[in-house]
């Protein structure tokens, strides 16, 4: 090798410092001492000039990773003047409507950070609408992904850990929610343990462990602070650096356009074009948190007062990602059984089991529809909802569920607001309950399904115009203008594999094959999402040629 080149772990490296004129400088030799240790030089250009799409969903995901950051920073401040405990205290502070009474330490150092600290209550306003902010994120994030087949190979994993955030989310914020010991969070602490004391044989000792003794202890809010700063979210940031990890080994998503394919990606690259519009939204997503926080006043907990377990505050509601439990509860008749001196009370039971059920069901999702179809590929192009009309009927009736039984978690609200009767709403939530996801399931696929057909019309007829026409033997005609190639390659590029199926009854030889359970299962699942009623056959190439080669209109 010639003197201008030098070897490094391998590679050459041209023009070393002993053959330039002038020394290297300081930086230059951080760079160098680090790239001999770390082998940064090599990560850095591998990943670096990564390329990003440039779509605005994409920053859904932003969102919620700005959002954590701002909560981690937000709850360090707030943890300095924070006083974890349950011992009670005669309040002397600065609120005068409270002065004198008891409350415990970790209430009145709420007061405090509230109305004493400098910049305290804009902080925790932040904080609050953060956590808001992050669930919802979170969870517009994973309809996007479920939605669009972003979760299929090789990005089932991440979708595990998108699910697994969102459920230590809802738990971090129950926590958090709970500390301030005011009597808002105080009754939904109180919710928390009649959903344990409900589990049969083990209900009552595992709210005693929990609450330190009988509700409501004193051991609660010490054992929630640690599970809230520490435990949760440790385990959340080694999540979020996963799923990052993961995001940049994969290939990034993208939708279907001309120009990309399951090899390739189209976009900007992740540095300097996308790093800095990353930077700028941070700013912008911290901004308008801000702005929230110092305008809308959130968990105002000294109009609450402090929690005493004989009272309950009117309109008692936990934060919207709660409702979800909240309704199932009390939509519930109050069914039990006293059998043995014991009572098994299903109306807690069965909704405190739903709703980690439901909440399976959305992680496991990805695994039961890559065995229902079989499909061992990798995806890179995100598909159109229409196009898949029963995956996205299922995820709209899964919200609607979930926005009905929110409808229930707050029926008294509902009922003093609206002036109904609060037996109304309840039966009309019971039975919506059962009758509104079927409905949002059945329209939801004829809206698809109406959509592939606007597009076939589309591709084999042309974009309509408006203009009218009239032909020379007297007739009137719609004026239809050509799709450009872009345009008719996002309208057809999606593919229409037929269903999985058990296959004949007999083999060659005519002996009657055997046909598992599951793969009659299989078949009838797979005749039911990808079958012939969940399509609108796109249009052939024969088709469109006849159409187009003659005078048509």
């Amino acid at each position: 090798m010639d003197d201008g080149a030098r070897t490094v772990n391998g590679q050459a490296r041209v023009g070393s410092s002993a053959d330039r004129a002038e020394p290297p400088g300081k930086g230059e030799k951080l760079a160098d001492w680090a790239d001999g240790r770390l082998g940064i030089y090599a990560l850095a250009k591998a990943n670096m000039r990564k390329v990003f799409p440039d779509h605005w969903s994409f920053m859904l995901g932003e969102v919620c990773l700005y959002s954590f950051l701002i909560l981690i920073l937000t709850g360090i401040y707030l943890t300095l003047f924070f006083e974890p405990s349950g011992a009670e205290v005669v309040y002397h502070g600065t609120y005068r409507p409270l002065n004198g009474i008891i409350m415990t330490k970790a209430y009145e150092s709420t007061l405090h950070i509230s109305f004493d600290v400098r910049g305290g209550l804009l902080i925790r306003q932040i904080h609050h609408w953060a956590a808001l902010v992050f669930v919802a994120g979170m969870l517009v994030h994973m309809m996007r992904v479920f939605f669009t087949g972003a979760f299929r190979k090789p990005r089932e994993i991440n979708w595990l850990f998108g699910w697994t955030l969102l459920f230590l989310a809802i738990l971090t914020g129950l926590t958090g929610y709970s500390l301030p010991d005011d009597l808002l969070s105080g009754t939904g602490v109180r919710f928390a343990d009649g959903a344990i004391l409900s589990i049969p044989i083990v209900g009552s000792y595992l709210s005693m462990f929990l609450f330190g003794g009988e509700f409501p202890g004193h051991d609660i809010i010490s054992r929630f602070f640690p599970i809230h700063v520490l435990l949760l979210p440790g385990i959340m940031l080694g999540l979020v650096v996963a799923h990052l990890i993961l995001v940049f080994y994969h290939k990034h998503t993208q939708y279907p356009a001309p120009g990309r394919d399951q090899k390739s990606v189209v976009g900007m690259p992740f540095l300097p074009v996308y790093m800095a519009k990353a930077g700028g939204f941070f700013f912008l997503v911290f901004g308008i948190l801000a702005l929230i926080g110092g305008i809308a006043t959130i968990n105002p907990v000294w109009a609450f007062g402090p929690y005493r377990p004989d009272l309950v505050t009117t309109g008692a509601q936990p934060d919207w990602y709660l409702g979800f439990s909240e309704g199932l509860i009390r939509v519930m008749p109050g069914w039990e059984i006293n059998a043995w001196g014991h009572t098994l009370e299903l109306g807690v039971l069965i909704p405190f089991s739903l709703f980690p059920l439901f909440l399976l069901a959305i992680g496991i999702y990805p695994f039961v529809e890559a065995w229902i179809t079989g499909d061992r590929r990798e995806h890179h192009i995100l598909d159109r909802p229409r196009n898949v009309p029963v995956r996205t009927a299922l995820g709209v009736a899964w919200l609607s569920l979930y926005f009905v039984l929110l409808v229930g978690g707050g029926n008294d609200v509902v009922a003093t607001h609206l002036h109904l009767s609060i037996n109304s709403i309840t039966w009309f939530v019971r039975i919506s309950v059962f009758v509104v996801p079927v409905l949002a399931f059945v329209v939801t696929k004829r809206i698809c399904l109406g959509l592939q057909r606007q597009d076939r019309d589309k591709v084999l007829h042309g974009r309509e115009t408006g203009l009218i026409k009239l032909l020379p033997h007297g007739e009137y005609i719609e004026v239809h203008e050509p799709l450009s190639q872009d345009r008719l390659f996002v309208l057809t590029q999606h593919e229409q594999n037929p269903p999985y199926e058990t296959g004949p009854a007999e083999d060659a030889n005519g002996v009657r094959r055997k046909v598992t359970v599951s793969q009659r299962v299989r078949a009838g699942l797979a005749k039911g999402m990808f079958g012939p009623d969940t399509h609108i056959p796109k249009p052939t190439k024969e088709e469109y040629r006849e159409i187009t080669s003659g005078d048509h209109h």
